[in-house]
């Protein structure tokens, strides 16, 4: 499947990603991967976007969309891709449109996950991650075994500062200006899928429902 996966901050985008990435082998895709790949090979433009983000700039929309297209045309993609963080504005919207129309490519659906934002800010400001292994956990629904250390390596495990309230009520504010826009112009589109949970099983089924 091809899809975008939009929803604010906490919406549970990346467990939704995992899976339908099982589903059918799709790749989970996001603008700081497809960054930090391109620097990592070492390409022209993963050079360009290296210079970018060391002079402290912006990786421009066009710098994004050329790296964006080396990586839609690799290998793994070609049994689906589920593009996560991106689009995060219009113009971005409007170029991955010029983009797959000049791969001979479609979307299946743009997925938002319409979750309330008292939800939100309670999932986030419960969240704590392992300093060392990354793993994630809630005080409230997956505490860990011992308090404050990861049951997976013992490493700390704390709250990351973008995850406070303050830092939240901030993060939804930007994500309300710059990337829910997209939700008309797929629902435009006619690629809007909306489902107002990110239940496992009530997401699948709406996936399901599209294909």
């Amino acid at each position: 499947m091809k899809l975008i996966l939009l929803g604010p901050p906490g919406a549970g985008k990346g467990t939704i990603a995992k899976a339908l990435m099982e589903l059918d082998g799709s790749v989970q895709i996001s603008t700081g991967d497809i960054l930090r790949a391109a620097v990592a090979a070492g390409t022209e433009l993963g050079k360009q976007a290296e210079a970018a983000m060391k002079a402290g700039d912006l990786v421009t929309d066009e710098l994004i969309m050329g790296i964006m297209e080396q990586r839609l045309q690799q290998e793994d993609c070609q049994q689906g891709y589920l593009l996560d963080g991106f689009p995060r504005t219009i113009p971005q919207a409007q170029a991955l449109k010029a983009l797959l129309e000049k791969l001979g490519e479609k979307l299946n659906c743009a997925l938002e996950l319409d979750i309330p934002r008292d939800v939100i800010i309670d999932r986030l400001t419960t969240r704590r991650t392992c300093t060392n292994c990354g793993a994630i956990y809630n005080v409230k629904f997956k505490p860990p075994k011992v308090e404050g250390l990861c049951d997976n390596c013992g490493g700390e495990i704390v709250q990351r500062d973008d995850e406070t309230e303050e830092a939240i009520e901030n993060r939804l504010e930007v994500y309300n200006e710059q990337t829910a826009p997209l939700v008309e112009f797929y629902r435009n589109e006619g690629l809007l899928v909306t489902v107002p949970t990110s239940e496992l099983e009530a997401v699948m089924a709406a996936i399901e429902d599209r294909l």
